[in-house]
């Protein structure tokens, strides 16, 4: 038998920006929080970038809304994007108003930086690329300060129970601690897990990663979307570090620029906006480079490097780690799995398909993001869907259902698998370039492995599940690239993923909503 833990109205899996910051905004309704990690690991504090939200003088929610929409290669939803837009900079207060210290003028107005693919400078910072670091510490002092919020630590989620009605009513988790299983009781469960970075060999995310979110409501039965659209940061430190730091996109908005092997700067020649070109394109201009001259490198000499330290102090500290001085040395890169567009469908209030199940932050698809991320839209993203997730959640006011006996009994914890083979497969697969029959091996790849599994594998379904939509998908557009179908189709249209009862995965295609 399971023991019994710690019973809220809400359950929230996940402790980053998203999942913290959803907690805080239901304040003072009972909430239980469960991560696998310690508070203040993950993904959500390693974001340098920052927050894009209109508070410059000159900017606009349209204008924010246009950029973010020309990026998304014709599948952002364009409600979804107004509402992340118009919000963005009461979301931006909101987190000065808990004690985040935005970077600001000398006049106190808040200092905005220019990245790939904004037409305006529009970048709120944190000590230059500690954005990520300082909204968890504040995030996380609040959430253990809450008394309305309950935090699990080393307490790792396998299963999303469900009723017999079929509505979510908890999950199922393990105490890495204690290496006992043990059940939440809610009356609504929000995910909020992050990305799958670390089904990748070369990933800027944390390792742990490997979209266990998307794997738990897909055995529930929620409906996922855009699952193929990868995006893949152009300038990972390539200094042999797993996972590899990220050299931040403000750099090269501050002018850094990027060289191949042979000097020339190539991005020159791919894009009018060259080094600031949407992410897709500079990933594919910096792998194209490395394949071609067998190196590619972030250049920062000069008068940036003079001032690098103090302006991108964690990018400079993993230089200094690796023996690189940015005012004298070229910086090697390389292109790293970075961020996850696609994940758990979802409306703009965070409900899934599954009821009583949430989903917010990177392990969602709200459709602001559609096909290629703008960046700096993610961390936002985690707010004010986070706010909106909070709304209805404190509205909605269900009874806890007992689970399902059939359902409970579908899953079983297995041992811990080596991902290297996966990992490495992914990334030579289901990377930059992709084609039919590369995909096609690495899904058999992946039935070989999943048949060595003694229980679900959670990340072994995600990344077949990845797979299967990047084949689905016959074009090529934002961050999904085939080498076999070069074209972009005239009809966008959103990829919808289920998980069948008997373990097959169904694919299907539906218009974006206007």
């Amino acid at each position: 038998m399971e023991a019994s833990g710690d019973t809220g109205r809400v359950l929230i899996i996940g402790a980053g920006i998203a999942g913290l910051w959803t907690a805080l905004q239901l304040r003072p309704l009972p909430v239980t929080v469960i991560t696998a990690g310690k508070l203040g690991q993950g993904s959500s504090s390693w974001a340098q970038g920052g927050l894009a939200a209109a508070v410059g003088g000159d900017d606009t929610p349209a204008l924010h809304a246009a950029d973010t929409i020309e990026a998304g290669a014709g599948l952002c939803d364009r409600r979804a994007v107004d509402i992340l837009c118009t919000d963005g900079p009461d979301a931006v207060e909101a987190l000065a108003e808990l004690g985040v210290p935005f970077d600001r003028n000398d006049d106190g107005s808040l200092k905005v930086g220019r990245e790939a693919a904004h037409g305006q400078d529009r970048i709120v910072h944190v000590g230059g690329d500690e954005a990520g670091a300082a909204i968890m510490r504040c995030l996380t002092e609040a959430a253990e300060a809450a008394e309305s919020i309950t935090i699990r630590e080393r307490t790792a989620a396998y299963r999303i129970n469900t009723d017999a009605h079929g509505n979510a009513c908890g999950a199922s988790a393990l105490d890495i601690e204690k290496g006992e299983p043990v059940t939440f009781e809610a009356s609504s469960v929000v995910l909020a897990t992050g990305g799958i970075g670390g089904l990748y060999a070369v990933t800027t995310n944390p390792l742990s990663s490997q979209g266990h979110g998307i794997a738990m409501a897909a055995l529930a039965g929620a409906a996922l979307r855009d699952l193929e659209f990868v995006q893949f940061h152009p300038t990972a430190l390539h200094v042999g570090r797993d996972p590899a730091p990220l050299a931040t996109e403000a750099i090269r908005g501050a002018g850094g620029t990027l060289l191949d092997n042979d000097g020339e700067r190539f991005m020159l020649a791919l894009h009018r906006d060259a080094e600031l070109a949407p992410r897709d394109v500079v990933a594919r201009g910096v792998a194209s480079a490395i394949k071609r001259t067998g190196a590619a490198f972030l250049d920062v000499r000069g008068e940036l490097g003079d001032r690098f330290a103090e302006a991108f102090p964690t990018v400079f500290a993993a230089c200094e780690a690796a023996g690189l001085n940015p005012a004298t040395d070229l910086l090697p890169i390389a292109p790293a799995a970075h961020y996850h567009m696609g994940g758990i469908m979802t409306d703009t209030e965070g409900r899934s398909s599954l009821p009583g199940l949430f989903a917010v932050g990177e392990c969602a698809s709200t459709g602001v993001h559609g096909a290629n991320r703008l960046a700096s839209n993610s961390l936002l993203e985690a707010i004010v869907f986070g706010s909106r997730a909070a709304k209805v959640l404190s509205r909605e006011k269900g009874a806890v259902g007992e689970p399902s006996e059939t359902q409970q009994s579908s899953l079983e914890i297995g041992p811990a698998m080596d991902l290297s083979d996966v990992r490495r497969l992914m990334a030579s697969e289901a990377g930059i370039l992709r084609i039919a029959s590369g995909l096609r091996d690495a899904e058999r790849h992946l039935a070989q492995k999943e048949a060595q599994s003694s229980g679900e594998e959670m990340a072994l379904l995600t990344a077949r599940l990845v797979l299967e939509a990047a084949r689905a998908r016959e074009e090529s557009r934002g961050a999904h690239q085939r080498s076999d179908y070069p074209e972009t189709s005239e009809a966008a249209l959103h990829s919808l993923i289920n998980l069948k009862p008997d373990g097959t995965i169904s694919v299907g295609f539906e218009e974006v909503r206007p």
